[in-house]
Parts: C-alpha cells; sequence; structure tokens
C-alpha cells in the first residue's frame, strides 16, 4: 500500500469514527389557523427553508393556536420556548409602536415599496433592530398589496358614511384614523370578526386582502364592501427567530434562510395577489361593492399624513422607521415619477420628511 492511500485510508477511518454532527431542530408555530389562507405564505417559507437547509437544520411547524395562542407567540420566540414565529409586526404594536409601520401604513406604502425598502433602501435593517431590542432576529418574507376595506350590513359610500358606525379594525395609526373621520375602533382577533358581525356586535370589519376575506366567510354575514382598503395600503409578514437560536446555527445556515425568506417574499406577491383577484370576482357575485371617489382618498390622505407624524412623534422607533420610509419616497419618486405610467404604483403625497426628522433625532 502506498503512504498516500495508507494515509486515505487512516483519515476515512477516523471519520467515521467520529460521532455524526447533531442536526438543529426548531419548532415554529404562527399567529394564523389552517383555516386563513395567510398560513400559505408560512407553509411556502418553510418548506423552502428544510429543502435549503437539508441535514443542518429541520423545522417542524405548526399552526396558529396549535402550541400556544396568537397573542403569545411573540412572548413565546423572546423567552426561547420555541425557536421561531410567524407574525405580522403590527400585533406587537403594544410592545413599541415602530412594529405598526413595520407591518402596514395607511394609505403610504403599496407592496412593491415594501420590497424596495426592506432589500435596498435600509428596511431589512430597520426589522433587525427593532427585534433585536426584545431579543430576536427578523426575516420578512410576505408582503399583500392593500387590503379589502370594511365589510358591512349598510352601504359605505362616502366619509359620511361612517359616522358613528363601529367598525372592527386594527392597528394604532389605523385607529387614530377611524376616529378622525367619524368611526369608532373596535380591536379583536380575526377569529372572532365573522360571528361579531352575524350577531351585529359590530356594523362592519376589516381583516385582510379579498381571498383572505374570502376563506373567513365574511361573504355569508355581510352584504356591502367599501373598497379600497385605504387604511392598510400594503401589509408585511415574517418569521421572529429566538436570537440564542440564530447564533447556534452556522453562517451558511443563516444565509440559507434568508434566501428562502427573499424567495417567498416575491412568491407571496405574485400568489396572493392572483388568488386577490379570483376572489373578488367571487365577492362580486355576493356582495355590493363601493369604492371611494379620488376626492375622498385625497382627503383620507392628508388626514393619514398627520395621523402618521402624531403617532411618530411619539416614539423616536416609530418616527426612524418613518423616516426611513418617507425619505425612500421620496427619493424612488425622482424616477417612479420619471417613468410614470409605466413603473410601478403611485408616489404618494405623503407625510412631512422634516417634521419626521426632527422626532426621530
Amino acid at each position: 500500500m502506498t503512504t498516500k492511500a495508507l494515509a486515505l485510508g487512516t483519515a476515512l477511518a477516523a471519520a467515521t469514527a467520529m460521532p455524526a454532527l447533531a442536526q438543529e431542530s426548531w419548532t415554529m408555530t404562527s399567529t394564523w389557523p389552517s383555516s386563513l389562507e395567510l398560513i400559505e405564505t408560512d407553509r411556502h417559507f418553510v418548506e423552502l427553508a428544510n429543502a435549503l437547509t437539508g441535514d443542518d437544520l429541520q423545522i417542524e411547524f405548526y399552526e396558529g393556536g396549535a402550541l400556544v395562542p396568537a397573542g403569545e407567540v411573540f412572548g413565546a420566540v423572546e423567552s426561547g420556548t420555541i425557536q421561531a414565529g410567524a407574525d405580522w409586526p403590527g400585533y406587537w404594536a403594544g410592545r413599541d409602536s415602530a412594529f405598526s409601520p413595520l407591518a402596514t401604513t395607511p394609505a403610504l406604502f403599496n407592496a412593491v415599496d415594501y420590497v424596495n425598502w426592506i432589500q435596498q433602501w435600509g428596511g431589512a435593517e430597520l426589522y433587525d433592530e427593532i427585534y433585536g431590542q426584545f431579543g430576536m432576529v427578523y426575516l420578512p418574507y410576505g408582503v399583500t398589496n392593500n387590503e379589502s376595506g370594511f365589510r358591512t350590513s349598510e352601504p359605505i359610500r362616502n366619509l359620511d358614511d361612517l359616522e358613528g358606525k363601529r367598525l372592527r379594525l386594527s392597528g394604532l395609526e389605523q385607529g387614530r384614523l377611524l376616529e378622525r373621520l367619524g368611526g369608532n375602533q373596535v380591536s379583536m382577533a380575526g377569529g372572532e370578526i365573522y360571528q361579531a358581525l352575524e350577531r351585529g356586535v359590530i356594523d362592519g370589519a376589516e381583516f385582510s386582502t379579498p381571498n383572505v376575506d374570502w376563506s373567513a366567510g365574511f361573504q355569508q354575514v355581510t352584504d356591502y364592501w367599501a373598497t379600497p382598503g385605504w387604511h392598510q395600503s400594503a401589509s408585511v409578514f415574517g418569521v421572529m427567530i429566538n436570537q440564542q437560536a440564530w447564533d447556534a446555527l452556522s453562517e451558511e445556515t443563516q444565509r440559507k434562510l434568508e434566501i428562502a425568506a427573499e424567495a417567498t417574499l416575491l412568491w407571496s406577491l405574485a400568489f396572493t395577489e392572483k388568488r386577490a383577484t379570483e376572489a373578488y370576482a367571487q365577492f362580486q357575485e355576493e356582495v355590493e361593492i363601493n369604492r371611494y371617489d379620488d376626492e375622498t382618498l385625497e382627503q383620507i390622505q392628508q388626514m393619514a399624513n398627520e395621523v402618521i407624524v402624531e403617532t411618530a412623534c411619539e416614539n423616536p422607533n416609530s418616527a426612524k422607521v418613518y423616516l426611513s420610509m418617507v425619505e425612500y419616497l421620496n427619493d424612488y419618486a425622482k424616477w417612479r415619477d420619471a417613468s410614470a405610467p409605466y413603473n410601478l404604483g403611485r408616489t404618494p403625497n405623503g407625510p412631512d420628511v422634516e417634521a419626521l426628522r426632527e422626532c426621530a433625532g
């Protein structure tokens, strides 16, 4: 036997004698039950992540409510009880109001704006900064365009029709804006909306995009739909990861999870737009759809701007996030407006950037 062959044989023997490296195993849950189509984005990420990480990491996924109540997912990841949790950041605005713009905005960002901002204008770093204050890493992996709008038993065709209405509405800025428009915000979990509408406990409700609303059965308990959904012009979803669990991974595995999130982000936009289009056609057969006119939407925009500045200036973290977002809008406007109407969406006449800069310090 040659010296080279002997060395190779010795190395192989040593390798087989060594114990195999243990595979990392994570537990992940969601804020969404399997009955709501929002969970499909979570499942897509997990399937892709498991395929990419292979023998290094496998994620066992549980639907919302299977391990902990939806409202406790944040705390479960923060404490390390589970390694990861899928969420919509706005649910944690009570912890820090900066979570609100990380989830959605009233009359401001569309879905492509969120993708642009997250991937190229510093948004991803702000998610990590805010979640990092609670011992977590965050990977945005889902985005939808504007939500449906209010589903009601009586028609809402203009702002006067909002007067005195008790409407289920999620979001800090959204609630303040609704109150300025004459309505009253009612907060409740998504799973409680159907029965509240059916029993007349509330006059109407918003929840999500048309496909998700259809999966929730709202066409069975409402007759009217007021659109567009100015309260949430787009929404972001993602996964909270316990910092210690993240740090235990190799850099290669971490990068594979980031790649899975980036790929799912793009997939989610196309998937939900296709599904929303299909659901819109279904709703047309079941309810009366009313659209606000352009003058009304401009009035809402100006009031939304005021609410955004007011809310942001109560919290430097929130002001920092909104400042970054509006700076992106102003920067991107140079090209977006020059190439209109063929570019992506609109440049909103948004909040005062200098007011936000002052509040962000």
